[in-house]
């Protein structure tokens, strides 16, 4: 090989590593919000962890990357050990899924349509489609279909780059000799760990294994030890990714790497001694682009075969690596599931930020509803409660905010990058309303101290001002938790209605004050407390709205959205408004 040759090669392996990268991305966009389904699917079955495994490895095309995912669910407690070590399991089989779509390539035959499943002869048409897709203006899952066509086209002309680049290999005594020296089965073993080691990939490591084996003679006895150290080398990854993580992730990554270490340890134990028993006939033979697909094959299934009856052992063994220390404090769980991991998949890394986001608005429910008890009965538990909500949020917007200016920085779809934007305006105003709460509760604090009373009709007021703010909130809380944008439509009207009595309470106190029923430090205090809950009432309206723009892909502002409907004086609006004027009339 000359330095041009060198270079074609180089410039083979990008295209290859590209396309492999961009087919992986594109199918983890397609189905990255389904997998919140799949993983509740399988909570239950460990053959269905395993089938997940394969399906979630053959459509991003890497068991590390299936792994280094796991890691991450196992140490935010989504997922347990068991369930991991057997979709880690699963993930082994899935990653041949490549090498076999690569073999194709060595498809020899003059019958067109034989022809016509060489990815040489599908692919340029394959890359067409993908470019009409991404070209056309149309939905997000169309342009992800395009990106996976394209991404796969890309793939395959890496691929032949790369074996035409190493055509003359096959000529060389230099690499003639290097093959004679790989057929010592450790050194093949070593050689095959490093290759995957370096492009972070075994379905990368064997496709390139693949691309040298088009245009150049590698025999079965270098194949079998280099695939399967292949293999092994693929733990590399997750273990990295573990670093820092809690002792579960920790767990999940020693199972994948003790998987491929017993599996490696145990299929070139028994290959080897039975090769020397009845000698295997192949071992002295060329290995094609396929051989190399079914040696693949075969150490992943029998790794499987061997190990899924032994699950239970592999995690007793896990707890023993990596035990529970007595004085070791309990790990704080609360932020797990925002896993550094994750962000390589944005639609899964939203959907787990969005979990804790929905954690946020039932506590501020549960704070607004002690807030408004302490109005009328002063309760000093509940007072602290509030407090410690209010402290808690804080750290929750916190987290959750540089979690997502993370996932920000990441090539997001647009779908995806319009979910973030929402869940950063989300807890801002979360956060605030626990604000209101606690303002609300001192409010109380202040009354109880001085020993000072609502009038009764104040109470009276004071109450259905409260259920109208707990009934708003509630429905907020409702529609984001649940995504539901009909829920959400009945925020804006009682919006408008509490508005409306908090401006009638305060006109209602002055009367009071003049009649000498109510005092002026009264006042104060009755304004603060009306403020807070109109201000509850305006933050509901904001994630009313927030929600309606996500799921109708609706591209007005906020303002421009009330305008619209203050303008227009829907009849849906108007007969919601008359309904809660109606409910939370003063008396």
């Amino acid at each position: 090989m000359n330095f041009f040759s060198v270079l074609t090669l180089a410039g083979g392996l990008a295209f290859f590593l590209y396309g492999m990268n961009v087919m992986s991305h594109s199918l983890e966009r397609l189905a990255g919000g389904k997998f919140e389904a799949i993983l509740q699917a399988i909570m239950s079955n460990k053959v269905k962890a395993l089938l997940l495994g394969v399906g979630v490895t053959a459509a991003i095309q890497s068991s590390s990357a299936t792994t280094v995912m796991v890691i991450g669910l196992v140490n935010s407690e989504i997922m347990s050990l068991h369930q991991a070590i057997n979709v880690i399991l699963g993930a082994k089989v899935g990653t041949t899924v490549t090498a076999w779509l690569l073999s194709m390539t060595g498809i020899s035959s003059d019958n067109f349509f034989l022809q016509m499943l060489k990815p040489s002869s599908f692919a340029p048409v394959l890359a067409l489609i993908g470019v009409i897709f991404i070209m056309k203006k149309g939905s997000a899952k169309r342009a992800n279909i395009g990106r996976i066509l394209v991404g796969f086209a890309v793939l395959m002309a890496g691929i032949s780059t790369m074996s035409d680049a190493m055509t003359p290999l096959g000529e060389s005594e230099q690499f003639t000799h290097i093959m004679e020296v790989l057929t010592n089965p450790a050194l093949a073993f070593l050689v095959g760990l490093a290759l995957t080691a370096i492009v972070q990939s075994s379905s990368a490591s064997v496709g390139i294994l693949q691309a040298i084996a088009l245009s150049s003679p590698i025999g079965y006895a270098v194949v079998v030890p280099m695939v399967v150290g292949q293999n092994v080398g693929a733990s590399i990854s997750p273990m990295l990714a573990s670093i820092g993580q809690g002792k579960n992730g920790k767990r999940a990554a020693y199972s994948y790497l003790f998987a491929n270490l017993i599996g490696a340890a145990v299929f070139l134990a028994l290959f080897y001694v039975i090769n020397g028993v009845i000698d295997f006939g192949f071992m002295h033979q060329t290995a094609g682009i396929a051989g190399i697909a079914v040696i693949h094959t075969l150490f992943n299934v029998f790794v499987v075969i061997v190990l899924f009856p032994f699950t239970k052992y592999m995690e007793k063994l896990m707890l023993k690596i990596v035990p529970d220390r007595a004085d070791e404090e309990e790990e704080d769980t609360t932020f797990a599931s925002l896993d550094e991991n994750f962000l390589a998949t944005p639609t899964f890394a939203l959907q787990r930020a969005k979990h804790l986001i929905d954690e946020m608005g039932e506590q501020s429910l549960a704070a607004i509803k002690d807030a408004t008890d302490i109005l009328l009965e002063y309760d000093q538990t509940k007072f602290d409660s509030i407090g410690f909500t209010e402290n808690r949020l804080d750290n929750y917007e916190d987290e959750i905010g540089k979690y997502l200016v993370q996932l920000g920085r990441k090539n997001l779809s647009t779908v995806d990058s319009r979910g973030l934007s929402l869940e950063l305006q989300s807890i801002g105003d979360l956060e605030r309303i626990s604000d209101h709460a606690l303002n609300i509760a001192e409010a109380a604090q202040e009354m109880h101290d001085k020993k000072l009373s609502l009038s009764p009709a104040a109470t009276e007021d004071i109450k259905l001002f409260n259920a109208a703010v707990v009934e708003i909130l509630t429905h907020t809380v409702d529609a984001f938790v649940n995504q539901d944008d009909a829920v959400a439509k009945n925020v804006e009207p009682l919006e408008q209605v509490i508005d409306e009595m908090s401006v009638l309470i305060k006109n209602r106190h002055i009367e009071r004050l003049k009649s000498g029923e109510c005092t002026i430090e009264m006042g104060f205090i009755l304004a603060s407390i009306t403020t807070n809950m109109e201000r509850i009432a305006d933050h509901c309206s904001n994630l009313a709205i927030y929600i309606i723009q996500l799921i109708n892909k609706d591209s007005l502002e906020a303002h421009e959205y009330l305008n619209a409907l203050e303008l227009n004086k829907l009849d849906w609006f108007q007969e919601t408004y008359k309904h809660y004027k109606s409910k939370y009339e003063l008396k």
